[in-house]
């Protein structure tokens, strides 16, 4: 009997294997050929000078990698995805969560609209905002210069997008402006995962609404923080549509990023080796921060 029910055990075992075989493996075969294969073809090709045209041939070891680190401009790109990384944490994070608060858990007649009103840029493509943004940023008839003619007609014309030193600040606006809505209802749906008796029930023992909020909701809306800001870091390093779209980098570089130099450099000027090279740096940089970061909050969770 003992073994009958042994081999039987052993059976099912054998089918769930297979049928879960079955279900990950062209998942896994996908995700391989478009994922794993190409990260690895990209380290690759970034130890060569390869324009693209036939095998690479011509081997440059770590050079590549050399000239990156020591180009002004890259530096400049990495600075502006830092300082995106920046402002997402300390100004479009807080606003999501601010107008979440407001929105998800204030008795506003219009919650519904609001709603849908701050989610709708997220629901706009990158490039269809890019374009929307190009018209009000517009020197002679946008609706900036329009709103400064009309309140001081003898102010001199805006163009922040023709202004290297003002364009990267122009096109920041727009970012927080497009992905705000997105982490505001990320925020939403934790708040409504969080039982109202709680809140209910330390207002009756005398809480007030600002202890109820830093004791009670934002350690409940922890994880859900945690998970925006992964999604705020990871997604302002690899930043490409909307800025290309907005004037692709230039002035002089005043908004490059790092996919828009990657681009630049390794398709525009056909240097694909070269622009493996910052297609390593992103990924290294994407996998240690993803690395690191769900470590931290393991460590938080286990203490």
């Amino acid at each position: 009997m003992t073994k009958q029910i042994s081999a039987g055990f052993r059976k099912k075992r054998r089918a769930t294997f297979f049928l879960l075989l079955l279900l990950i493996g062209p998942v896994f075969v996908v995700f391989t050929v478009f994922v794993i294969l190409p990260v690895f073809q990209a380290a690759a090709y970034s130890l060569y000078r390869w324009n693209g045209l036939g095998p690479p041939t011509d081997f440059r070891g770590l050079q590549n990698f050399v000239v990156l680190v020591k180009d002004t401009i890259f530096q400049k790109a990495l600075t502006h995805n830092i300082l995106i990384v920046v402002f997402s944490l300390v100004v479009e994070l807080p606003i999501a969560l601010s107008l979440a608060i407001i929105v998800g858990r204030g008795r506003l007649k219009l919650a519904v609209f609001f709603r849908t009103f701050f989610f709708l840029p997220f629901v706009l493509s990158e490039v269809i905002t890019g374009v929307l943004w190009q018209f009000i940023y517009q020197p002679q008839y946008g609706l900036i210069n329009s709103l400064v003619k009309t309140f001081s007609p003898a102010s001199h014309v805006i163009a922040p997008l023709g202004d290297p030193s003002t364009v990267f600040w122009a096109i920041l606006i727009v970012i927080i402006w497009k992905y705000f809505g997105l982490h505001m209802t990320i925020y939403i749906a934790g708040l409504q995962g969080i039982p109202s008796e709680l809140e209910e029930a330390a207002r009756i023992d005398g809480a007030s609404s600002a202890q109820v909020l830093r004791f009670i909701v934002l350690p409940l809306l922890a994880t859900t923080i945690q998970i925006t800001v992964f999604f705020s870091i990871i997604g302002s390093f690899q930043i490409f549509d909307l800025i290309w779209a907005m004037g692709q980098g230039d002035p002089v570089n005043g908004a490059e990023t790092m996919v828009t130099y990657l681009y630049k450099f390794g398709f525009q000027r056909f240097n694909l080796g070269y622009g493996s090279s910052v297609a390593v740096v992103i990924f290294v940089i994407c996998l240690t921060f993803s690395i690191v970061y769900q470590r931290l909050l393991l460590r938080e969770r286990q203490g």
